[in-house]
């Protein structure tokens, strides 16, 4: 399925397999000039990657989170992540971070729970998501992450170390973002295009604009028609201010239809409300959407042509016996 952007003077959405590239530049072989001509590689660490900080600091809120009086959620691998010293700011944007974790854990279970036979999860996530863990899956769940590979790793160890589980008849598998074709290995891993998804997004690090057309692109081509889509996004993305509610709304329509899905912006303020819990004003610099496919997969319109050619192949054999 091609997929053309009806987006002002923006090109043609560049091929899958240059996904990684746009989402995760390789800032693990930086390299540093130096007069001699001579060149040194600058090897990331766990105090100079941010993609790994950003990653500790999310996990941080959840730690928080679950240690409050009255949480939202309870993530017990949250604290395995982070120093059990690390003050964070839970009244502005912290408190509005859980609030969207809480409508993606519940928006995730919910769906889930609806689907008949295999069900497939894909989270598009910063490499340290619990998920998989920390909630009640149904069975015959398959769960693909899809992360930068070191943070994944890093996460994966600690983890291990507290004897985090995997539901029972649950699959759990990983993509790393560098990938040069992330379809193709999600195929490869046992994804099924003719089979209903789930996709959330939360954290996952998108470095331009073109890095989430090419996410749209990835989500519209391998999910059924019906299948959602939501989480939060950067809210740079829209270039119209986080104030701008109504350019905001209109350029998110834009991108999500030129893609086909039909999409809502949900509001902080009244995700919380339905909690019973209070959101102070103030910018929070993030969109929290759900969207829905209303085209039909790869996959799908393929088995539909092949159909279409026997019916017509059938029926010209059967035109020649009259004749």
């Amino acid at each position: 399925m091609q997929c053309a952007l009806k987006f002002a003077c923006s090109a043609a959405p560049p091929s899958s397999a240059s996904i990684a590239p746009l989402l995760f530049p390789n800032t693990l072989n930086k390299k540093k000039k130096l007069r001699n001509g001579c060149s040194i590689r600058a090897e990331l660490s766990d105090d100079n990657d941010p993609l790994l900080q950003a990653a500790i600091n999310s996990a941080s809120l959840r730690f928080h989170e679950t240690h409050r009086q009255d949480p939202l959620f309870i993530d017990p691998y949250a604290g395995c992540f982070v120093s059990t010293h690390t003050q964070m700011d839970m009244e502005t944007k912290a408190k509005q971070y859980c609030i969207a974790t809480k409508f993606i854990d519940d928006k995730l279970l919910s769906t889930v729970n609806h689907m008949d036979g295999l069900k497939q999860v894909v989270l598009l996530s910063d490499g340290m998501d619990t998920r998989p863990y920390r909630l009640n899956w149904p069975s015959s769940t398959i769960m693909f992450d899809i992360s930068p590979l070191r943070v994944f790793q890093k996460a994966a160890e600690k983890l291990d170390g507290v004897g985090a589980k995997i539901p029972q008849r649950c699959l759990f598998l990983h993509v790393p973002l560098e990938t040069p074709n992330i379809q193709e290995t999600l195929v490869t891993k046992g994804f099924n295009c003719t089979r209903p998804s789930v996709w959330a997004i939360q954290g996952l690090p998108l470095m331009t604009l073109v890095s989430f057309e090419e996410i749209l692109l990835t989500v519209s081509g391998m999910a059924m028609k019906g299948c959602l889509f939501f989480g939060e996004l950067p809210a740079w993305l829209a270039e119209t201010g986080i104030g701008n509610k109504s350019s905001t709304k209109k350029w998110i329509n834009n991108i999500f239809m030129s893609y086909g899905f039909k999409v809502d912006m949900i509001s902080y303020d009244e995700v919380a409300k339905r909690l019973s819990k209070v959101v102070k004003p103030g910018d929070y610099e993030k969109i929290l959407f759900v969207a829905e496919q209303l085209r039909c997969s790869d996959d799908q319109m393929e088995t539909w042509r092949k159909e279409l050619q026997r019916v017509d192949e059938d029926g010209d054999e059967e035109g020649f016996e009259d004749l």
